[in-house]
């Protein structure tokens, strides 16, 4: 039997995924999702969930960041060589799109646990001899070009990569769609689904329909309704080549444009958010449907740095697989804590000497905020006011910057463009830098490296907030506005800090600019400053708790048995 053969000795979970960042050196993410992805496999294998993933291969990577002299963000390809790390499988399959026939194949890599779980991972491509020119480049661009090329990568994804499954013998027990970009997963199985000898189609409660909804979970991760794909019927009847009859398309994936969400909710039979505020959020954007929540995490092992790695695994042993046992925190000594910090911060220094060529303080109190880079993240909020922040801060604050803004983002790109500015103008009175190219080996430096993890999203619009969990793993407290995963993991003073008031409904006019500046401001000046640098043993106290109030409950561990209860069991 060959080697990969062995996964299909039984039944198993198929977790889709349009990205999904497993390593910086397979570049097939662009942010939170993919992550959150790659945590989820790597989580699965850790407990011996038999799961099988799904995505594209994306030769072409998301794309390469550098920032050029006037401070804007300029991108080139991220170029990979799947051979060198991923096996080639011997199925192809095939799909129809804007009429011609295209071949897909899978690639291989295998997600290993030190518990000696394995999960395997199909790496989805069109780049294959016989395809026509513009078929080979459908897997070239995670979220490249326009409707017409995302709906055909979406075609591969779902119909294709249900294809494959069943062409390389996988037997599903369940199909898992993390985001909408997989749900024409669900065309495929209602296809196979349909009666023998049977010329017409039943509603959506029909046997039909029951059968697949049986088999599928829906994730939604975006509290925007704008944000959820969307593509007109005259484009999907022209590139997508399917037998279900338009009327019944359109009842499933909506009247005016085929919603992949509503494709996803209406053919799920558990469906969830993921943290309990965004279960609401889209709770109200989709009343019609019962939306769970299931708040998502970190992989523990993945995003701890090698210095707290070292003190966890002679104070606490096995936490890297049972991360509840970081609830003991308070058994490692003070000091102990505090070394690993400086560690942590002594290594993202280096790295930003070397990247940069700018040297930052190691006694100085260093803020970060790095994420994807969209206008609602207001990366910029701190820089409201200049002065007041020069005031609070000189000689007293550093800052570290990065992220990338989608290529298609002119306002993300405007906001880079924006933060160097003033990184610029005040580089003689508070030392700030932007980390170009923010990677997963970038953040796995960053992260832990900072004192304190800045986050200021417009409310209710970050779904989750994954980055603050690998701070908090990382003893780094957290400075952020309630919304996410942190209106479950703030104790004020406790775990961290809030900015402003308290999430007051599910629309985007509750949020006052001025009251989060100005919260932001006095917190960091009147309380958050004068622990730092008057008392290191408060300071630390705030540390442990980030680490056994918050790190033992949002991880991945936590969240993957709670799927495996609430949406995979039943």
């Amino acid at each position: 039997m060959s080697d990969w053969k062995k996964f299909l000795t039984e039944q198993r979970i198929a977790y889709f995924s349009m990205e999904i960042g497993l390593t910086a050196e397979i570049p097939t993410y662009s942010g939170g999702l993919g992550v959150l992805a790659g945590d989820t496999i790597k989580t699965a294998a850790d407990l011996k969930i038999p799961l099988v993933a799904v995505t594209l291969l994306s030769r072409k990577g998301y794309f390469l960041q550098t920032i050029d002299d006037q401070g804007r963000q300029q991108e080139s390809p991220n170029t990979w060589d799947p051979e060198k790390l991923l096996e080639c499988l011997p199925a192809k399959t095939l799909l129809s799109i804007e009429g011609r026939d295209v071949k897909v194949q899978a690639w291989l890599y295998r997600v290993t646990s030190p518990s000696r779980g394995q999960v395997p991972v199909l790496f989805l491509d069109t780049d294959i001899p016989g395809n026509a020119d513009e078929d080979r480049g459908i897997t070239d661009y995670l979220y490249g070009g326009d409707q017409a090329y995302r709906l055909k990568q979406e075609i591969v994804l779902g119909i294709g990569g249900a294809r494959l499954l069943a062409q390389l013998g996988f037997s599903i027990r369940k199909y898992h769609m993390n985001e909408g970009h997989a749900s024409l997963l669900t065309l495929e199985l209602l296809t196979r689904s349909r009666r023998p000898l049977e010329d017409t189609w039943d509603e959506r409660n029909s046997w039909n329909t029951r059968e697949v909804i049986s088999k599928c979970v829906f994730t939604t991760h975006t509290p925007v309704r704008a944000g959820h794909d969307q593509f007109p019927y005259e484009l999907v009847e022209r590139i997508l080549d399917h037998e279900i009859p338009l009327d019944l398309l359109k009842g499933l994936g909506g009247q005016e444009q085929l919603n992949m969400t509503l494709l996803a909710m209406n053919l799920s039979q558990y469906v969830n958010g993921v943290a309990k505020k965004h279960g609401e959020v889209s709770q109200a954007m989709f009343p019609g449907f019962e939306i769970h929540a299931i708040t998502n995490g970190i992989h523990p092992f993945t995003w701890t740095s090698p210095y707290f790695v070292n003190l966890y695994g002679r104070y606490l042993p096995s936490w890297a697989t049972e991360p509840e046992m970081l609830v003991r925190v308070d058994s490692i000594p003070d000091a102990e804590i505090w070394e690993a910090h400086c560690g942590a911060k002594a290594y993202l220094f280096q790295y930003i000497s070397e990247t940069c060529g700018i040297e930052l303080d190691p006694d100085i109190l260093t803020i970060g905020f790095a994420r994807r880079v969209a206008t609602y993240k207001r990366g910029d909020l701190i820089f409201t006011d200049l002065e007041r922040l020069l005031r609070i801060g000189e000689g007293k604050l550093q800052l570290v910057f990065g992220g990338k803004a989608h290529p298609h983002d002119t306002p993300g790109k405007e906001l880079i463009h924006r933060i160097m500015e003033v990184i610029a103008s005040c580089r003689d009175r508070i030392r700030m830098v932007y980390l170009p190219n923010y990677n997963m080996e970038v953040a796995s430096r960053l992260i832990p490296g900072v004192d304190l993890w800045l986050n200021t999203p417009m409310r209710p619009l970050e779904a989750s907030g994954t980055s603050g969990m690998k701070a908090a793993i990382n003893g780094v407290p957290n400075f952020s506005v309630l919304d996410g995963w942190w209106i479950e993991g703030h104790i004020e003073g406790v775990t961290g800090w809030s900015i402003g008031p308290p999430s007051r409904g599910n629309s985007t006019s509750q949020n006052h600019t001025a009251e989060d500046v100005e919260d932001l401001y006095a917190k960091l000046e009147n309380t958050i400053m004068p622990l730092y640098y008057q008392d290191r043993a408060g300071w630390i106290r705030v540390m442990k708790n980030a680490i056994g109030k918050n790190a033992y409950y949002f991880n991945t561990h936590v969240m993957m048995r709670r799927y495996v209860t609430e949406a995979y069991c039943h």
